[in-house]
């Protein structure tokens, strides 16, 4: 028996010094602003081909932002999404499509209840993503039903994560989102911005 459990042993060590190492899946990120990040992080969570949904804050001046400096409007950073994604089950379009839908791009003052810099709607982009954005930008400027296109389109900054207590807010603390979200006003709004 301990011949086998040694030869066992030996066999598994051959096997995984040629076995070939697994690669991991090869990822992309788009950071998205779309007002209170628990409602983006919630309605981008579940998105086949979407990997991870974090909150957090960009496109400020200020280092290490934290929700207080944020709200405060003096950092310059917008509240955002970070989402992480599988392309090969997932592209950066069907991303955009489906941010849009989540916005109202025509508010520039902020997002349904929450008002000021820090809950502006924008799309911030690399280089690459840049043309695909402003692309979808102008087709969902065509499907809006009022308004006109107020969406900025933003070179990608630096992305810090909100505190943990924001993060997976809507998981975490589920009556008090819903709450939150119905007395915002953000799906009836949706409706009117989009329809259906």
């Amino acid at each position: 028996m301990r011949r086998l459990i040694v030869l066992f042993a030996a066999a598994l060590a051959v096997l995984g010094a040629t076995a070939p190492a697994l690669a991991a899946p090869k990822t992309e990120t788009a950071v998205f602003a779309g007002g209170c990040f628990w409602c983006m992080e919630h309605d981008m969570q579940g998105v086949p081909g979407v990997l991870k949904v974090e909150s957090g804050y960009t496109g400020g001046h200020l280092k290490n932002p934290t929700y207080r400096d944020v709200t405060s409007e003096t950092s310059g950073h917008y509240e955002a999404v970070r989402v992480t994604y599988d392309p090969a089950k997932l592209d950066y379009g069907f991303l955009l499509y489906r941010y849009w839908k989540l916005v109202d791009p025509t508010d520039d003052g902020g997002q349904f209840c929450d008002r000021g810099p820090s809950y502006r709607p924008a799309v911030f982009v690399t280089p690459a993503q840049r043309p695909i954005a402003e692309k979808s930008r102008a087709e969902a400027a065509k499907r809006l039903r009022t308004g006109t296109m107020k969406t900025q389109i933003l070179p990608v900054q630096t992305f810090y994560l909100a505190e943990e207590y924001h993060r997976d807010y809507a998981k975490r603390n589920k009556l008090k989102y819903f709450a939150y979200r119905t007395g915002c006003g953000r799906d009836a709004r949706l409706k009117q911005v989009w329809g259906g």
